[in-house]
């Protein structure tokens, strides 16, 4: 609408890990009339925003942040103007999104300017900043500054964009020293432009990762301008054996795809147990049942044992929370009191649910207090909740009375791995009763000081307000138990010599420490309102609300008031958005594969809909589908279904589960009593019947692996694996510090997965034809095929292109590339390249091509065979047309000597 945003900059400034981002576009109306411009940003969940402005003109309209009782009265008029007066809405998973819109003259000119504020959380051993870049056109003048000052040293460092390209990456420099950082951003037109194309490439994620480095001390105290944080991650300690029991609901609203992530992040969370460790299963539905009678040890036996129970959980009937939750404190009750649970163990309780409680005990106040009752502080309860069908305050309030935490697991193809990512998260606990102490003449003031836990990989962070006229030397003692035994570690800090260390970076702005008290003090503060009976509540929100409003922070108490200039005064007002339960729209929650339930049909007023793909109006019914969908077709079979006469159709299901619940205002139909399954097929048209014809050649096909051999008589060698047995170890050169181990299947012909792990830095890239999964830290991150990545580390840079090429390469090693081949011959493919950097300790079964390999000659009678020998064995190469599928989809056809493993 010819506004055009001519400058775009992101300045983010991380100051011991206190991270202060301010987002300025400036637009102007190229238009000769009136024009609607809008700024659109999202910022992290965990960010406060501090400060926004519009300068129109020269006059500056900035936001007054109040009280929210106080913005209501201007809330109340946008709203009775039809217009949406929140600016800020949950955006995804990490995200949330602000959006202001203003009438902009012709050839006038706009500032936008939002300021955000957040500590970055210790998660897995990294620190992580995440950065959303969405111009959504040409910038002329775009540029990203990130700095990070870590007094205690940077250990690692890392960037990860979903957008860069190849072109783009020569736009980014990144400059590192013992304790300070710059990473910038800073691409011309040409080379935010897509490919052919005038639109910009610039829409996804730009994250900064670190960790600092760390002693088995006292940890980190730092102090600026008279305040002070202490950082507390101590290194070296063992891990304090854990008893633990997986409460995991089975009701009927889990079954399909959620139950089948279940099971497998289950799987492959009791693989993870330690053998020091005990553990028991409780699976419920409406009623709850235990796998062992009392807790067991996490033997080979054991494990083994419940792997193949937590394989055939079924999900089928209600949900009664309540007794299965008691069932798993009772069961470590009876532990404790046979003297089962040995001495200086932690006791962990992980409860997964995907919905409300609808049998036995339904209040949830009562579920609260009955189990708040029931575990009396001794043991910690972690809540999951799966999906947006789940209470998540509900399950908040019990984890936070029960010193645990909550976590909503999103519905997607990576919602497994969120299950194990969460556990790797409770899995070593290293210390109990943690508690920090001062001395008052020192200190006058202190954010929460006693922790519960403190788990591998994550940091406990306590900040104070130093006393006018306190002595030079800060120290602490932080206490604590370990598995047999109490500890005490000691620190201290000297006030001037770390004044001076924050005076010395230009960029680091003042008084930082004093917001980071606020904001961590504000946070702990709403999260122990959630567990406070009502006296406690109403004086925590004071002191979170008057902190709030003092140092201008948008929280759940406050609100910014935005005035706009269109001819009257108008105000729109932003919020701080809570976790709700918002499920995605129906058409949203199909393109992501899920399961869905009954109040999600579209309307339908019989048990048979017939028509062909493309059709909207549906036989028996008076309602349209929903636009975008096929027409299907119903049938009401048993569960489980055991057949299926699939004709000429090409079709795809889905189940949907009735439950005995209030139908959705949109279906005209009742729901049937009980339990009952609905198989939907959506048919496309069926292909035409062939009549006799002469048989058509099969197409040339890609062979699973194709080899490059610099230096050799053959400089391609094309593999087909027709014996497989288990996982192959493809690759492995110790020097190179790379291992490829790989899935075949045989009568497929294709890998269900292929595995990369490199020993420095430390990481491990897995491929099955759904995603790819890096795992580094113990952290899970899924990616989707396809999807743009451009991941650098200083021995490791990872790209993906938009045709699914996967490269992992290094200055001085093999690269190694993964490609989703959808050509003939479907599946993984793994490609090799800059081999002549393999050292002479390679080996592995397709590593050995890279050892001393002898030709033979071409046989005598038929010049397209011949003989390879590779550490006395001999193999058969024949030469044969095959499709080369290095450069992508559909292929180049080639001649390729062709062995057999």
């Amino acid at each position: 609408n010819d506004i055009d945003i001519y400058s775009l900059t992101v300045d983010s400034k991380v100051s011991s890990r206190f991270a202060h981002t301010v987002i300025t576009s400036r637009v102007v109306n190229k238009a000769d009339t009136m024009q609607e411009a809008t700024f659109q940003v999202e910022l992290p969940r965990r960010a406060f925003i501090t400060n926004f402005s519009m300068i129109i003109e020269g006059v500056t309209y900035p936001g007054i942040i109040k009280k929210k009782a106080a913005a209501q009265e201007q809330y109340s008029a946008a709203v009775a103007r039809g217009e949406s007066a929140g600016l800020v809405k949950a955006a995804g998973r990490k995200t949330e999104q602000f959006q202001v819109s203003v009438s902009v003259a012709p050839t006038a000119k706009v500032t936008f300017e939002l300021v955000y504020e957040e500590l970055l959380k210790r998660h897995l051993g990294a620190y992580e900043l995440l950065l959303k870049v969405q111009p959504q056109q040409l910038v002329k003048h775009l540029q990203m500054d990130i700095h990070i000052f870590e007094p205690q040293g940077i250990s690692f460092l890392e960037t990860e964009s979903t957008f860069m390209t190849n072109e783009l990456a020569d736009a980014l420099t990144v400059s590192q020293n013992k304790t300070k950082a710059h990473i910038q951003f800073k691409p011309v037109l040409s080379q935010q432009k897509s490919s052919g194309q005038q639109d910009t490439v610039l829409d996804g994620n730009f994250i900064v990762r670190y960790d600092v480095n760390r002693t088995i001390s006292g940890g980190s105290i730092q102090i600026e301008n008279g305040y002070f944080v202490h950082y507390f991650a101590p290194e070296g300690l063992p891990t304090i054996p854990k008893n633990v029991i997986f409460v995991i609901d089975k009701s009927g609203s889990m079954s399909g795809r959620k139950m089948q992530q279940t099971r497998e992040a289950l799987i492959k969370i009791l693989d993870d147990l330690s053998p020091k460790d005990q553990f028991n299963l409780i699976s419920f539905s409406g009623d709850a049942a235990q796998w062992k009678p009392l807790l067991v040890p996490a033997s080979a036996e054991n494990v083994n044992q419940a792997r193949s129970y937590a394989a055939g959980i079924q999900a089928h009937g209600g949900t009664d929370i309540n007794e299965a939750v008691l069932m798993a404190v009772q069961l470590l009750n009876s532990a404790k009191q046979k003297e089962l649970m040995p001495e200086g163990t932690v006791s962990l309780i992980i409860l997964l649910t995907d919905g409300d409680p609808t049998m036995g005990e339904t209040n949830p106040a009562r579920i609260q207090r009955n189990v708040k009752e029931a575990i009396d502080g001794q043991y910690s309860l972690f809540c999951l909740g799966f999906g947006f069908d789940v209470s998540y305050a509900f399950l908040e309030k019990l984890a936070l009375d029960n010193g645990g935490l909550a976590r909503r697991i999103y519905e997607d193809s990576d919602s497994a791995l969120q299950l194990q990512d969460f556990y790797e998260e409770v899995a070593n606990p290293l210390l109990t009763a943690v508690t920090f102490e001062y001395p008052s003449n020192v200190v006058e003031e202190v954010s929460q000081d006693n922790f519960r836990l403190l788990f591998k990989g994550s940091e406990i962070v306590v900040a104070g307000k130093l006393r006018d006229q306190s002595p030079d030397v800060l120290s602490a003692k932080v206490r604590g138990q370990l598995h047999m035994q109490n500890i005490t570690f000691q620190t201290e800090s000297r006030v001037t010599e770390q004044e001076k260390e924050f005076q010395s970076p230009k960029y680091i702005f003042h008084s930082f420490m004093e917001r980071l008290w606020a904001y961590l003090t504000i946070q702990q503060l709403l999260e122990q309102m959630v567990s406070a009976s009502a006296t406690e509540k109403q004086a925590l929100e004071t002191r979170a609300l008057n902190l709030s409003l003092h140092y201008c922070f948008v929280t759940p108490l406050t609100s910014m008031v935005v005035t706009k200039p269109d001819g009257r005064e108008r105000s729109e007002v932003a919020e701080k958005p809570v976790e709700t339960n918002r499920a995605p729209s129906v058409p949203e929650r199909m393109i992501h594969g899920m399961d869905l339930r009954a109040k999600d049909v579209p309307a339908v007023a019989s048990d048979s809909i017939t028509g062909r793909l493309g059709e909207r109006k549906a036989s028996g019914s008076s309602t349209d589908l929903p636009r975008g969908f096929p027409s299907v077709e119903v049938e009401k079979e048993p569960w489980p279904h055991t057949s299926l006469g699939r004709g000429s159709l090409n079709p795809h299901f889905f189940f949907f589960q009735n439950q005995p619940r209030q139908p959705h205002p949109q279906v005209s139909c009742q729901p049937p009593s009980g339990l009952a399954h609905f198989l939907v097929l959506v048919s496309q048209p069926a292909l035409p019947t062939l009549g006799t014809t002469a048989a058509v050649p099969a197409p040339i096909q890609a062979p699973p692996v194709i080899l490059m051999l610099p230096g050799q008589s053959v400089d391609r060698l094309c593999v087909d694996i027709k014996h497989s047995q288990g996982p192959m170890n493809l690759l492995a050169d110790p020097d190179q510090g790379i291992e490829v181990t790989a899935q075949y299947e045989t009568e497929r012909a294709q890998f269900s997965w292929i595995k990369v792990t490199f020993k420095n830095p430390q990481l491990q890239v897995r491929a099955s034809p759904e995603h790819v999964v890096v795992t580094r830290n113990r952290k899970n991150s899924a990616y989707k095929w396809k999807e743009t990545l451009f991941s650098v580390t200083p021995s490791l840079k990872m790209t993906m292109d938009e045709a699914g090429l996967l490269l992992l390469s290094s200055p001085d090693r093999v690269t190694i590339g993964l490609l989703p081949w959808d050509g003939p011959g479907e599946g993984l493919r793994l490609l090799l390249r800059d081999t002549d950097r393999f050292s002479s300790r390679v080996g592995g079964t397709l590593g050995q091509f890279y050892q001393d390999v002898l030709w033979g000659p071409p046989a005598a009678a038929d010049d397209s065979k011949r003989t390879l020998r590779v550490q006395g064995l001999d193999y058969s190469a024949t030469r044969l047309l095959k499709l080369d599928y290095q450069e992508g989809s559909p292929g180049t056809e080639i001649s390729c000597w062709s062995i057999e493993l």
